[in-house]
Order: structure tokens, then sequence, then C-alpha cells
């Protein structure tokens, strides 16, 4: 960074406000890099790149997430990163921004479905029994900032 201008002592007006965000982008390391973190496991069912994955409390296996049926099938592990067919391994993202196979509106949050395993939906569940699980909101229209929640099981 020796390129690098020190523009201090900064004036007290927009010149100096300029000054301060000129320094600022002169000393940012580039590229700024995205951090997703995730883990590789086997599934016990086909996935499709997107899915919203839960893990199997008896052989630790992963497979597509719904809200409609037990408390373990409401946790979301994370969201499947490729598509694989059962028995292979998948990576299971946890946190940052991954794709998803459909479309999405950015800026809206997005909910684990009720109506069908491992898809995400902007309405939350509303039926007693079923659980509301946050999984993250829409970073893009077709990408995912994930903001996993614990479950909460509707009275």
């Amino acid at each position: 960074m020796a390129d690098v201008k020190d523009l201090e002592p900064y004036a007290a007006n927009a010149e100096g406000l300029t000054g301060v965000l000129t320094d600022i982008v002169s000393t940012m390391p580039n590229p700024i890099v995205f951090k997703v973190v995730g883990y590789v496991v086997n599934t016990f069912e086909d996935v499709t790149q997107g899915d919203v994955l839960y893990a199997r409390a008896s052989d630790g296996l992963v497979g597509k997430a719904i809200a409609n049926d037990t408390l373990d099938k409401a946790v979301v592990a994370g969201i499947a990163e490729t598509t694989v067919t059962q028995g292979n391994e998948v990576r299971v993202i946890v946190t940052g921004q991954v794709a998803v196979s459909t479309s999405i509106d950015p800026g809206d949050m997005y909910f684990l479905s009720a109506a069908s395993a491992g898809s995400l939906t902007k309405t939350p569940p509303t039926t007693a029994g079923h659980y509301v699980t946050l999984v993250g909101e829409a970073g893009t229209s077709n990408q995912i900032v994930l903001k996993i929640k614990r479950p909460i099981q509707l009275r």
C-alpha cells in the first residue's frame, strides 16, 4: 500500500468527508472475500441444489427438511450446495450466501415450507402443530443469505 495517500488531517466539511472516504477506499483489501461455511455429509434421499436440509438423528445423514412433521425435520441443518442422488456426499452450507434453484424476491425473508419438503416459502406456516423456521433473506433472485434460526412450534 505504498501508493496510498494519507489525506489527514480531515477538514470539517465536504472536502474532509471526501478525504476520509478516499482513504478508506485506498486502504481496503481488494478483492473482498465472501465467506461461506459448510460441511460434507451423505444423503439418505435425492437432494437438489438449494434444498433445505435436516440431519437425521439416528445416523447423521441429511435429507429434505419440512415444517409440518416432527421437530427434528424442522431443525434446518443448512442448504444443499449441489444436486446429488441418495447415498452420495453433499456440501451443506450453514452460513453465507448460497444459490437456490427457484426464483426468490430480493430483500424478502424465507422460511422452511410446511407444504413441500426441502422448499422455501415467504409465508411462514400458520397451522397449529407446524413449525416456523427462519432460513434466511433473499440477497438476489437466486441466492439466499442464510440466517437459520431454531424452529418454533405453533399452538
